[in-house]
């Protein structure tokens, strides 16, 4: 990464993150549960209107956590977008449950849920809606579905935490939802995440998961004598130094939401005159959804477009990324049957990810667009 003049990311310091990690080092003790992480986890729950917030070690774990909490076990069925993360599925696979993978919209990139129905079987445990680029699925429909059918929607939200859709946050539809605060994210503690529950019937069995299976928190509350081992459970928490840095961050959220809004708006007016004429596919917000502002891509016309503009960008020292590989392709995904997702198929082989990062400046916004509009023209030019 340190090769790139515009690398494709740079967390940054933007608050007290530094003074908190000070604080939280010369306090008694550094393991979970401190201070520093209920102050995250009591804010989360304040600014989401969530019944819970457990912070973990990383959006993979609170994933782990709700398949714990769902029982998930061989012979469920999840409906999970074939275009997503490896750890969305990891979550539910590990635990012997069989991914049936879902194609994706072609304008949001998200689950496409007019599919979800004929998907569904006697073995359906949950439905797990991945809201890409921090852009809302259509809950209404998704939520419909999913009380019809009687099964449980897990939220993977690790792209879209303070995005709406109709007016209410992302990650508070299903009974759990996961968050990322991994280093690429809007907000970050390097690697963390946390587990978001509107299920009162959830609670008390997530914090006896989160603390090795113990009623530790009970004990920390007054509420038993002792603590001892009540649940098969593992150890989730993230450390009071992570958390320190975290609060850090959330306390400067609409400081950092506003500056990555600049940058995003940006690359669309710096796009957007050129799009139709190259054939460039920008992202899809609909009106009734507020984003997070997580990610700005472009959509080539080609596969051989795509990695010629990345490659152009390197020239340049510029670094753009491109996913994610079609999970129901990969050999793991293959070994859960023949699915077809044509979509999700063609979307990943054309999509490119931008630099974005909340110090990028204006002009490195314009030398990644005009290397990026060089190399796509270059190619238009030549046919």
């Amino acid at each position: 990464m340190g090769r790139y003049r515009i690398p494709f990311n740079k967390p940054s310091l933007v608050g007290s993150e530094m003074e908190y990690v000070r604080q939280a080092a010369e306090a008694p003790r550094l393991g979970g549960n401190g201070p520093f992480t209920q102050k995250c986890e009591q804010l989360l729950e304040a600014l989401l209107g969530v019944d819970r917030c457990l912070l973990t070690a990383s959006g993979t774990d609170a994933l782990g956590m709700a398949a714990l909490l769902l029982d998930v076990k061989a012979g469920d069925e999840i409906v999970v977008p074939a275009f997503t993360f490896p750890s969305t599925v990891n979550a539910f696979a590990s635990r012997g449950a069989r991914p049936v993978f879902i194609d994706i919209r072609p304008d949001t990139l998200n689950m496409d849920e007019s599919r979800l129905e004929a998907l569904l079987t006697p073995n359906t445990k949950a439905l797990v809606p991945v809201h890409y680029a921090g852009v809302g699925c259509e809950m209404d429909t998704i939520m419909d579905i999913a009380s019809a059918h009687g099964v449980a929607v897990v939220e993977d939200n690790a792209h879209g935490l303070f995005a709406e859709y109709r007016e209410q946050p992302l990650g508070t539809f299903g009974i759990l939802a996961a968050q990322s605060f991994h280093e690429t994210k809007n907000l970050t503690c390097g690697e963390g995440g946390a587990l978001l529950i509107s299920d009162d019937a959830s609670i008390d069995r997530a914090e006896f998961l989160i603390e090795k299976g113990t009623d530790r928190r009970r004990f920390q509350r007054g509420q038993v004598p002792a603590y001892t081992w009540v649940e098969v459970g593992s150890s989730n928490p993230p450390s009071e130094i992570q958390a320190a840095f975290l609060y850090g961050q959330l306390e400067q959220r609409q400081c950092v939401q506003e500056r990555r809004r600049q940058i995003f708006e940006r690359y669309e007016a710096l796009l957007r005159p050129h799009a139709e004429t190259l054939g460039l596919q920008l992202p899809t917000v609909p009106l009734h959804c507020v984003q997070s502002y997580h990610m700005f891509y472009v959509v080539l016309p080609t596969e051989a477009l795509r990695d010629r503009a990345i490659r152009a960008m390197k020239d340049k020292e510029i670094l753009s990324v491109f996913h994610y590989m079609p999970l129901h392709l990969s050999a793991v995904g293959r070994r859960y049957g023949a699915q077809r997702c044509p979509v999700t198929e063609s979307v990943s082989s054309r999509l490119l990810r931008l630099p974005f990062y909340v110090t990028l400046s204006a002009g490195e916004q314009e030398e990644v667009v005009e290397a990026l509009l060089a190399a796509v023209s270059a190619v238009r030019a030549s046919e």
